[in-house]
C-alpha cells in the first residue's frame, strides 16, 4: 500500500516560518542551543518522519522600510544560524531521521557545497538532503558581496550548471574504489576516481572531488520552485519537491502537471516525491485544537506580514498603500518570489493586484488554511489530499516549537498508522530508503541533463 512521506519544516532561527511563534507561551526560548534542535530531531524520529528540513535565507528581512530595526524589535527571523552545523548536532542525537538543509546556487561555490553535503551524508550514514534554492532578494546579494540580486530566469540557468558540477563531483568516486589494503599499500584504485574538468557559461570546476560516496550514494536533492522556470528545474533535477498548493483542486492539477513534466524528462514520476506544506494544530479533541489555533493566530501582527512579504518580493512595500494596485512596471521590477506573483495573479484574477491581495493570498506572516482538529479531523484531510492525488506526503509547519511536532506525533501519527497511510517503523537506515528512492548509479543524472 502506498504510504505518505512526512517532513518537519524547520528554521535555524529564533522563530518558525511563523514569525510570531517565538511569542507563543508554549514555545521554548532557547532556539540558539543544541538541546532545542536535538529535542525537535528526537520528536520527529519518534514519529518516524522521513526527515527534518531547514529553510534558510542569507539576510534579515529588512526590505520593508529599508531598515532592520522592526525586524529585530519584533523578532522577525532576525537570528539565522548555519543550518548545516545545526544538522550535525541533530544527527548526533538521532539514528534514522533524514536531515535536510537549504543552500543557494547563486551565492555558494559548487565544489564547496558538494563537499559539505557529501561529508554530512557520510557522517550521518546516508541521511542528508540538499534543498536547492536560487535565493530571493537584494539583501542576500549585498550580504554575499553583490550589489543586486540576479534576475529570476538567469538564476535558474546558473543553477542548472551548479547542479551539473555538484552531481558530477558526487559521482567522482566509484563504488568499490577504496580498498585500504595495508599489505600492498593500495588505498584506492586511481582508475575509479575521476576528474570533472567542467567549464560552463557561469561556473567551472576541475576536481577530482575529495569525498567518496555514502551509504545512499549521495544526498537527496530537494527543490521547491513554484514559478514556471522553477517547475522545469524541479522536473529535471528534484528527487523530493516541496509544494504549497492553495486548495485541493488546484493541488491535484498542479501535481499531475509536475508529474507529467518529470515523465517528459525521461524520469520515473513515482521516484520523485511531492510533499505539500501544511500547518497543523492538533489536540485530543477538535474544540481543544480550535482553542489552540485561536491563541496562535492572535499573536500575528501586520508588521510580520508586510516585512516577510517585502522580503520574498524583493520590494519595499512601505512605498505603497495596502489597496494600491501594482503597475505593470512595478510588477516587472519584482525580481523575487516569481512563483508568489504568478499565484496571486491567478487566484485574484487581477492583472495588477494590490499589496492587500498579496497579503491575503500568500498569507505571509500567517498560517494559511491550517488543518485543525483531533486525530480524525486532521487525518481525514491529509488522507483526502493524499488519496485524491494532490501530493505524496506533507511538510509539517509549526505554530510553536517543539509543541506542534509533539502534538502531531502524539495525536495524528497514530491515526495515520492505524489507517495504513504511514509507517509504524523505519524499514531502512538511509533517507532514500525512507522515501522509496533508488540508490543512484554513477552518472545516472546525465540522462536527464538536457
Amino acid at each position: 500500500m502506498r504510504q505518505m512521506a512526512l517532513v518537519g519544516f524547520l528554521q535555524a532561527q529564533n522563530c518558525t516560518q511563523l514569525a510570531s511563534s517565538w511569542r507563543h507561551p508554549e514555545s521554548r526560548n532557547d532556539s540558539m542551543s543544541k538541546g532545542y534542535y536535538q529535542r525537535i530531531a528526537q520528536v520527529l524520529e519518534e514519529g518516524k518522519f522521513d526527515l527534518g528540513f531547514f529553510d534558510d535565507r542569507l539576510a534579515m528581512p529588512d526590505m520593508y522600510g529599508g531598515d532592520h530595526a522592526h525586524t529585530v524589535q519584533h523578532g522577525i527571523r532576525c537570528v539565522k544560524m548555519d543550518p548545516l552545523t545545526v544538522l550535525t548536532v541533530m544527527g548526533m542525537a538521532t539514528e534514522r531521521l533524514g536531515l535536510g538543509a537549504t543552500c543557494s546556487t547563486t551565492y555558494f561555490n559548487p565544489f564547496d557545497l558538494a563537499r559539505r553535503f557529501q561529508t554530512l551524508d557520510l557522517m550521518t550514514d546516508g541521511r542528508a538532503a540538499w534543498n536547492v534554492v536560487t535565493s530571493f532578494n537584494d539583501g542576500e546579494a549585498m550580504n554575499m558581496g553583490h550589489d543586486r540580486h540576479v534576475a529570476h530566469d538567469l538564476r535558474y540557468d546558473m543553477a542548472d550548471e551548479f547542479l551539473e558540477i555538484v552531481l558530477g563531483h558526487w559521482d567522482a568516486w566509484e563504488d568499490g574504489a577504496i580498498v585500504q589494503d595495508k599489505t600492498t599499500g593500495l588505498f584506492a584504485h586511481p582508475e575509479k576516481v575521476h576528474r570533472l574538468d567542467y567549464k560552463g557559461k557561469f561556473f567551472k570546476s576541475r576536481g577530482p572531488f575529495t569525498v567518496p560516496r555514502s551509504a545512499q550514494g549521495h544526498p537527496v536533492v530537494i527543490q521547491a520552485g513554484a514559478s514556471g522556470r522553477g517547475t522545469r528545474f524541479a522536473a529535471r533535477w528534484a528527487e523530493l519537491v516541496f509544494t504549497a498548493y492553495h486548495d485541493l483542486e488546484s493541488g491535484k492539477k498542479s501535481y499531475a502537471a509536475l508529474k507529467e513534466a518529470i515523465a517528459q524528462k525521461g524520469r520515473d514520476p513515482s521516484k520523485v516525491k511531492l510533499t505539500n506544506l501544511v500547518w497543523t494544530v492538533a489536540a485530543e479533541t477538535k474544540s481543544e485544537a480550535e482553542d489552540k489555533w485561536a491563541l496562535a493566530d492572535s499573536l500575528v501582527n501586520e508588521t510580520d506580514a508586510l516585512s516577510l512579504l517585502a522580503e520574498v518580493m524583493n520590494y519595499d512595500l512601505s512605498k505603497k498603500g495596502l489597496d494600491d494596485p501594482f503597475t505593470d512596471a512595478e510588477l516587472a521590477e519584482l525580481s523575487g518570489g516569481q512563483g508568489h506573483i504568478d499565484v496571486v495573479v491567478r487566484v485574484t484574477g487581477r492583472k495588477n493586484p494590490t499589496v492587500r491581495d498579496f497579503m491575503e493570498v500568500t498569507r505571509r506572516g500567517h498560517a494559511r488554511d491550517p488543518f485543525i482538529g483531533g486525530p480524525k479531523e486532521i487525518a481525514d484531510r491529509m488522507e483526502q489530499w493524499f488519496v485524491e492525488g494532490a501530493c505524496d506526503g506533507f511538510v509539517i509547519s509549526a505554530t510553536h516549537v517543539p509543541g506542534t511536532y509533539e502534538e502531531f506525533v502524539k495525536f495524528v501519527v497514530p491515526e495515520l498508522q492505524r489507517r495504513g497511510l504511514f509507517r509504524k517503523e523505519y524499514t531502512g537506515s538511509t533517507l532514500r530508503e525512507h522515501l522509496g528512492l533508488d540508490r543512484p548509479e554513477n552518472g545516472a543524472w546525465r540522462r536527464y541533463a538536457g
